[in-house]
């Protein structure tokens, strides 16, 4: 057995001799006896106590697998421990709870390859991590322990998703609340879609006799579309070997983390939640929490908030309607220097546009463009891209102007659809130069020889720039910037915009949606039946819906996941 020794000096044996007794520190012996005394006397379990100022003090739930922890667990468990130890010793009342995020795709790897259900093996390793976390000797509550595979935990997560399923978000509402998905459903049968402030994946217009005459489908069709909890096309990380989808992190160099497989970007039906809705609260919330500054600009950075103007690129010099492309910029001041448009791989203009003599082309880009995440393609500099074939035409300068593809745009900013600037933004200037598209300098002095001039700030030129070919085309007065500063310019632009209708002034965000349907089967089941193929919540009353009984944790033949295979699992809604 391995122990210490420590000596204790005690007292002069004699005038000229000292004497030191060693004492045996059996650490393994003092520490059983300890803990035990701590299990015995429930000396960290906490209740109610309002005699005492409360604490509370959380690490994240570890996930319990195999392996049993590893270095990365104690190391903020010690921290936080020593933390809610001297919070106890001031006179608080510590809550200091521990848990298991105990769902996820390792434990149904490994009843694949085994055979074993994954609740077996999921218990067996939290009685692992359990007895490793008592050993350390942690002063958890573990009358509290919670567990995510629980259906007592989870009936209280569905019961929260049922509630954001049956909510919207009414901007500049006064209390920041969700509002019931009745209220919206009152709206839409007295005033349609009119006088309309609130989140939603796209602007609808309808009257109230329209929404009443609509049946019960194309009804919960549009309501989906308000929601905070929601359905909606996403694009994902695709692993048709693991037949789920992968977070970027278990995604590395176009593989799957876990076994090394083809990981795809594909469009699907996922289970989102409408965070993008609450951006601005979270960022005046930012104000009200004590922390440094630079925690605070990188959340700020992460919402991303900016203002601009939107804007319709027609297709046809005779009518926009539906041909057309949407883009959100932030710098309105530039559109006399856009010479090319760019989209997202994963646009849908992309269909609408490619011609038929660029398709095989196209279609060649958008197999290898699949293979790489968003992280991927952001972090890499490379200068990759195709031309749809098709052109598009400045609303204000009327130019005609050439549309490519390229993945250094992102669906899930804007439109997914960007109006390049390549004198003044460098991943323009470097797509620019490779494809040898024009670049047209807008402030003055500015030198774009060897690269762009990103610098918001200077006096306007070349604004107007029209082409010979375009200047009979601009009708009405012409937008004048020149000796304006970039400040004074981007205000003129929005203005013009606005009173010409050729968009709109709107706040964009970085942040988006949630997703979190990465469901196979071992993962918590939503509180969802369908009815005609659309979404309905189950009655409160009817929680926990359990995980049914499998015969193989494998998708089914077909491509539906592992719960394809449940039989005779059906809810029966009330009428």
């Amino acid at each position: 057995m391995l122990y210490y020794k420590f000596f204790v000096p005690l007292q002069f044996i004699s005038t000229d001799q000292r004497q030191v007794i060693y004492m045996d520190y059996n650490f393994r012996k003092i520490e059983q006896r300890w803990q035990q005394y701590w299990q015995d006397n429930k000396t960290y379990q906490v209740d109610i106590n309002t005699d005492k100022p409360k604490f509370y003090v959380l690490d994240m739930f570890p996930y319990p697998s195999g392996a049993g922890l590893h270095v990365g667990h104690p190391l903020g468990y010690i921290a936080s421990d020593i933390y809610a130890r001297y919070k106890r010793l001031k006179g608080f009342n510590v809550l200091h709870p521990m848990g298991y995020d105990a769902y996820g795709l390792p434990a149904e790897q490994y009843a694949i390859q085994t055979g074993q259900h994954p609740a077996v093996t999921t218990g067996q390793n939290i009685s692992r991590y359990r007895e490793q976390l008592d050993k350390i000797g942690f002063s958890f509550d573990w009358n509290r322990e919670i567990r995510t595979c629980d259906p007592e935990f989870y009936k209280w997560t569905q019961w929260a998703f049922i509630l954001m399923f049956n909510s919207y978000y009414k901007i500049n509402d006064k209390s920041g609340a969700a509002k019931p998905i009745s209220e919206l459903i009152e709206h839409f049968e007295k005033q349609g879609s009119v006088n309309l402030n609130v989140a939603q994946s796209e602007e609808l217009h309808f009257t109230a006799k329209k929404w009443k005459s609509f049946d019960e489908r194309h009804q919960q069709e549009i309501l989906m579309n308000y929601r905070i909890a929601y359905l909606a096309e996403t694009n994902v990380n695709w692993c048709p070997q693991l037949g789920t989808v992968l977070a970027n992190d278990e995604v590395a160099e176009g593989v799957s983390v876990r076994g090394g497989y083809p990981v795809e970007q594909r469009k699907m039906k996922q289970w989102s939640l409408r965070v993008s809705a609450y951006a601005q609260r979270l960022l005046d919330g930012l104000e009200t929490v004590e922390w440094t500054e630079s925690l605070k600009e990188t959340q700020r950075n992460w919402i991303g908030r900016s203002e601009g103007a939107e804007m319709e690129f027609c297709l046809s010099p005779i009518s926009c309607g539906e041909r057309s492309i949407r883009i959100f910029t932030t710098r309105a001041d530039t559109i006399y220097g856009v010479t090319f448009m760019v989209l997202a791989p994963e646009s849908e203009y992309v269909a609408q546009l490619v011609t038929s003599e660029q398709k095989a082309e196209v279609d060649a880009y958008l197999d290898a463009t699949k293979k790489r995440t968003e992280r991927e393609r952001i972090a890499d500099r490379k200068v990759t891209g195709v031309f749809t074939g098709s052109y598009a035409i400045n609303p204000i300068s009327k130019a005609t102007i050439p549309v490519w593809i390229s993945d250094y745009v992102l669906a899930g900013y804007g439109t997914g659809a960007i109006m390049a600037v390549p004198a003044h933004d460098s991943r323009d200037y470097a797509f620019a130069k490779h494809f040898n598209l024009p670049i047209i300098p807008l402030i003055e002095g500015a030198d774009v020889s060897e690269e762009s001039f990103d610098a918001k700030e200077g006096i306007m030129t070349n604004s107007p720039f029209l082409s010979l070919s375009c200047r009979e085309e601009v009708e009405g007065e012409v937008l004048i910037l020149n000796g304006l500063t970039v400040k004074e310019a981007i205000a003129k632009t929005k203005k013009y915009i606005r009173e010409n209708s050729l968009g709109k002034i709107k706040v964009n965000y970085r942040l988006r949606d949630a997703i979190f349907s990465r469901q196979r089967y071992w993962g918590e089941p939503f509180p969802i039946y369908y009815k005609d193929g659309m979404p309905y919540s189950v009655a409160f009353e009817d929680l926990p819906i359990e995980l049914p009984e499998v015969d193989k944790f494998l998708p089914t033949e077909t491509g539906e996941p592992p719960l394809g295979r449940a039989k005779n699992w059906e809810y029966e809604a009330e009428p």
